[in-house]
């Protein structure tokens, strides 16, 4: 594994502009960055990334199997009591998941160590599945790499398909996010392109525009029932809004299923490791709460069960705390996972994104940042696997 020094490619802006890629950069700072690529061997992404992730999946629905029969590992994961029922009954009617996204730590040298798994709403995925792809084909035209250069990327074509086996007659089928949120409307607007490459009719609607009708069934703006809803919306969010007791019976087939909520929670993190203690891909990790977070004494980063793009995530490193960014996650619990220092490479910290879609590994995408926490406009940077 390397980072390679490039150059960018004439009139990528406007490129991407064309392409609808918006959230590119905010304010004048990069996020997507080609001012560098991250390079492989095959050996290392077939064995070092694709093959834990495949892995470490195996492993989360196993977890999941065990944590839905429980009220006390319900409980340990803050998820409401009357929203439990909502997560076991998904998983017992197994309930399609469409992807998510392992967050390792890797520098070539060793096994990939798991962050987390951002299970419910993962964003990053038009930057992953298409616009690196076409870095790359441009790259390689330009003779700026050869022509044996390629990438661990089948995320578009593996989300066609997969909406194809989720619904298979095709269908109508609703894609909800905050419309006012750049990144996120970006990443409806990708997934709704591939659900009619799908066969499937999508129409958008504002997370803020669902209602109710006098059957207790979602309607959207135009008082249309949905059937099928792609929210970009977090369980644990959705399960304390007033409505929350109404989606048992609301009829509506949800992706993500509710049963992610279980694996979107970074208190999946100490329950792994307590179940696959010593497992080389896994880092320790303790609730807060329980004793043996002493084994972590001077080195730690200590995190909300609930946050978002590295918000209120606290490193302590041999009793030194770093800053936090602070946006007020943490009231339900905290975890403290082992401090795994991250290698720099030219003074940037990367965090390797591992994409599964249904239950097979997809794609890679590397978020970098000068920080060792990865945040909301950590650059993008693109990979290649070279022979």
């Amino acid at each position: 594994m390397k980072r390679i020094k490039t150059a960018e490619r004439p009139g990528w802006d406007d490129k991407a502009e064309a392409l609808g890629f918006t959230w590119r950069h905010l304010d004048g700072a990069r996020y997507w960055d080609e001012r560098a690529y991250y390079a492989f061997s095959l050996d290392e992404i077939e064995d070092e990334i694709e093959a834990p992730a495949r892995e470490l999946h195996t492993l989360c629905l196993s977890l999941v199997d065990e944590v839905v029969k429980s009220e006390e590992l319900m409980a340990k994961l803050a998820i409401p009591e009357a929203s439990r029922d909502d997560v076991a009954e998904s998983w017992a009617r197994k309930d399609p998941s469409l992807y998510g996204r392992f967050d390792f730590a890797y520098d070539g040298t060793g096994p990939a160590k798991l962050f987390e798994y951002n299970a419910d709403t993962p964003t990053s995925i038009y930057e992953t599945g298409t616009f690196q792809w076409v870095w790359l084909e441009d790259m390689i035209a330009s003779g700026a790499l050869p022509a044996t250069a390629d990438q661990f990327n089948s995320l578009h074509e593996k989300l066609e398909q997969r909406f194809k086996a989720i619904f298979p007659a095709g269908g109508f089928v609703h894609f909800a996010s905050d419309a006012d949120t750049v990144e996120d409307r970006q990443t409806v607007k990708y997934l709704e392109d591939i659900a009619t490459q799908a066969g499937i009719e999508p129409k958008f609607v504002p997370i803020d525009a669902i209602g109710l009708d006098a059957e207790g069934r979602f309607v959207d703006q135009d008082n249309y029932l949905i059937n099928a809803l792609f929210k970009l919306y977090p369980w644990e969010e959705m399960f304390r809004e007033d409505y929350a007791p109404k989606i048992k019976g609301s009829k509506t087939q949800f992706i993500e299923p509710a049963w992610k909520a279980i694996l979107s929670n970074k208190g999946m993190l100490p329950l792994l490791w307590a179940r696959h203690a010593g497992h080389p891909n896994l880092l320790p990790a303790f609730f807060e709460d329980d004793p043996r977070s002493a084994e972590l004494v001077k080195s730690y980063v200590r995190k909300p069960l609930f946050s978002r793009e590295g918000a209120n995530i606290e490193l302590v490193d041999d009793g030194r705390r770093a800053k936090v960014l602070d946006q007020g996650y943490g009231e339900e619990g905290h975890i403290r996972q082992a401090l795994h220092a991250l290698t720099p490479f030219d003074g940037n910290y990367p965090v390797i994104g591992a994409w599964i879609v249904g239950d097979e590994p997809a794609g890679v995408g590397i978020r970098e940042d000068r920080s060792r926490v990865t945040k909301n406009l950590s650059r993008f940077v693109p990979h290649v696997i070279l022979p």
